[in-house]
């Protein structure tokens, strides 16, 4: 018999202070066969950590309170890492280095392609800061 673990489905925490965004992304990897869960602040986030840690961390760039960016350093800095991708309405060439340079995996330009968000996943989950996000993946 194969035990519950082993047929878990992987888990995209989703943080991103517009609900819509929270919603459709959620949606989005729902049927793409993942499991989501989604935060609306980095403080929620970091605050839930105890738990299950997701397989894959999706981060709004600019938030009230915590940015995507401060999240991921501050997860490097408590030893925590798993494959984090930055979405952004606002692309800028100094973000995209500081991001790629604190170990995210991938960045992303909204409004968010479906079949782009999905590569990105797939391609970061098994490259735990190896920067995947050198490729152009900006509005088509």
């Amino acid at each position: 018999m194969i035990s519950d673990l082993s047929r878990a489905r992987p888990l995209v925490a989703i943080v991103d202070d517009e609900e819509s965004i929270r919603k459709s992304l959620r949606r989005l990897l729902l049927a793409a066969d993942l499991d989501a869960v989604v935060y609306a602040s980095g403080q929620e986030f970091l605050d839930t950590l105890r738990g299950r840690h997701p397989d894959c961390l999706i981060l709004d760039l600019q938030m009230p309170g915590l940015t995507g960016l401060e999240i991921q350093r501050a997860l490097t800095a408590c030893g925590v890492q798993f494959p984090t991708i930055i979405i952004t309405a606002h692309d800028e060439p100094e973000a995209r280095a500081r991001c790629l340079g604190a170990g995210v995996a991938a960045y992303l330009c909204k409004p968010l392609h479906d079949e782009l968000l999905l590569d990105a996943i797939a391609n970061v989950m098994g490259r735990v800061g190896a920067p995947a996000g050198t490729e152009d993946h900006k509005r088509a």
